[in-house]
């Protein structure tokens, strides 16, 4: 990987983390695409560790305000939609590395994101807050997140589609999402650094610059990622990205059945 392909991933995984464009989906198309090759198993972790730490940073008051009170209510309901995802993930470990592997779901993934933002672009506002909800709310969240385990499916995309869907004012839905994200980083990188602990070759094949700039790219787009999508959230222009969404869903996906040239 040059440091070039490091920045421009680092760029794209940052924006797509919080972004309802499923950075996971656009990471396997671009790699496909510049045809990084070797082992990038690295670069993943570091670049989602930088994505943590720039959600950490926006919502640093919150984050401390629940680790003074870890059984208040929102702090809980996080717990909860947490749930899901981790039976998943534990569940179908094996068959979700095949389609990172192969990228077999990015064009479906892709056009289902789309479908879904689309329509809850056209709910009414909701008036819930995060303290009002109820821990039903929480797990239907927590399996749009578990859904959202596909790449191509976007996991801010879905939860705060659900969070909307379940009456939460537009910016709780916002807040809720990317909070929820926090654990779900975290234990992914948990895992990773079991794996590369269990196998110290996967370390092996990525340089110190590419990784370091994609680290710092990834955290400062990252980061105006989450304020932009605050702003898109409360102006209810989820819509947007669906559009955006179609239009690379059906050219992926055409990709895949005819043409050939990336998958």
């Amino acid at each position: 990987m040059s440091v070039l392909e490091g920045l421009l991933l680092g760029i794209i995984q940052g924006l797509t983390e919080f972004l309802p464009v499923s950075s996971s989906g656009h990471l396997v198309l671009f790699q496909n695409i510049f045809g990084v090759e070797g082992n990038t198993f690295t670069f993943d972790l570091c670049v989602h560790f930088a994505t943590l730490v720039a959600v950490c940073t926006v919502y640093r008051k919150d984050i401390l305000a629940y680790a003074r009170k870890p059984f208040s209510k929102p702090v809980l309901l996080l717990v909860t939609a947490t749930v899901p995802a981790v039976i998943a993930a534990l569940l179908l470990e094996d068959w979700l590395k095949g389609f990172f592997d192969t990228g077999g779901s990015l064009g479906v993934g892709f056009l289902f994101t789309a479908f879904v933002l689309l329509v809850v672009s056209k709910i009414p506002k909701g008036k819930k807050s995060i303290e009002e909800s109820k821990g039903i709310d929480a797990f239907l969240i927590g399996c749009g997140q578990a859904i959202a385990l596909l790449p191509g499916v976007s996991r801010s995309g879905m939860t705060i589609s659900a969070s909307l869907s379940r009456g939460l004012k537009r910016e709780e839905a916002s807040k809720f999402s990317f909070l929820l994200s926090i654990p779900v980083i975290l234990g992914a990188l948990v895992f990773d650094i079991y794996d590369l602990i269990k196998d110290p070759s996967l370390a092996d094949g990525i340089a110190f610059a590419p990784l370091a700039v994609g680290m710092i790219a990834a955290g400062f787009c990252g980061y105006l990622a989450v304020r932009f999508m605050i702003k898109a959230v409360n102006r209810g222009k989820l819509n947007y990205f669906s559009y955006y969404l179609f239009a690379l869903g059906a050219l992926v996906l055409a990709d895949q059945l005819f043409i050939g040239k990336i998958f």
